[in-house]
């Protein structure tokens, strides 16, 4: 796959994701590979930051995971003008996140043990953030990309926020999507739901069923909860990229008439379901 001019992309082990913002660098990410133990390097993403396949290549192994609620994965960054060519002998599916950036910088592999996993919220609001590719924790130009997993019942996303206007300090204005993959029970397919409401900054609203696969686009508005039908954990990747010229950093406000519930989390523990595997559970 040929880099588009104008993008940096992290690749991950999960379905592909359409960049906010069109073009830019790109990370990939595996969601799933084949073969019952991922162990050995499930994928290779051969690629460089030369806009043709002749230039000077890197080769990154990729372990990736059984499946997005079974372990934390590692991914690789792929910078703009760049070219890249993942391959698996197991086959197996990856995540392609990018966005439009100006600055190239290099390719880089990111171990799974080295994304910090952080916990949110408490009782039935709580959730799981690998913080694979956040603003504090990995260098892009303008990509922002994190996974959130949900146990089954829980809200997530919760309280409604929003990041559509920039406000130095505040706010940052960052366009987003999100991609779901629910757990099924059985045979029954897993099933969740998503709300987003409109903000002065735009018109979206959104009351959307979403199943494994689905997009839910948020170009601007306030948006939560993320939720989670009992019995179906819900995994979500967040891809997200504000416009030029302003800081990568992830700066929300949250609802005015939600706000409060962040103060009722106080005394409260995390669901005891989480956190979910991480990558060295499974070697």
């Amino acid at each position: 796959m040929d880099g588009v001019a104008g993008a940096e992309l992290p690749l991950r082990g999960n379905p592909a994701a359409a960049p906010p913002g069109g073009e830019g660098a790109r990370s990939a990410v595996p969601a799933a590979s084949g073969g019952a133990n991922p162990a050995p390097p499930a994928f290779e993403a051969r690629g460089s930051g030369g806009s043709a396949p002749g230039s000077r290549s890197q080769l990154f192994e990729l372990r990736g995971r059984k499946g997005v609620f079974e372990a934390v994965t590692d991914f690789v960054y792929l910078p703009r003008d760049g070219w890249a060519e993942v391959t698996s002998e197991r086959g197996g599916r990856f995540a392609l996140a990018g966005a439009r950036c100006d600055n190239r910088l290099p390719a880089r592999y990111g171990p799974a043990a080295d994304v910090p996993v952080e916990l949110r919220g408490a009782g039935n609001c709580s959730r799981q953030v690998n913080n694979f590719g956040a603003a504090h924790t990995f260098v892009c130009d303008r990509l922002i990309a994190v996974e959130v997993l949900t146990p089954g019942g829980n809200w997530s996303s919760y309280p409604p926020h929003k990041h559509d206007t920039h406000a130095p300090g505040e706010e940052s204005r960052l366009e987003e999507i999100y991609y779901f993959e629910i757990a099924p029970h059985g045979d029954t397919p897993g099933v969740g739901y998503q709300r987003v409401t409109p903000s002065p900054a735009g018109k979206t609203d959104i009351l959307t069923e979403v199943r494994t696969g689905d997009a839910v686009l948020i170009p601007d508005g306030w948006h939560g909860p993320s939720i989670a039908a009992p019995g179906h954990d819900m995994y979500y990747l967040n891809v997200m990229a504000g416009p030029p010229g302003e800081p990568r950093e992830w700066l929300i406000r949250d609802h005015p008439d939600h706000a409060w519930i962040r103060g009722s989390w106080d005394g409260q523990d995390i669901d005891p379901r989480l956190p979910f595997p991480r990558a060295e559970d499974h070697q």
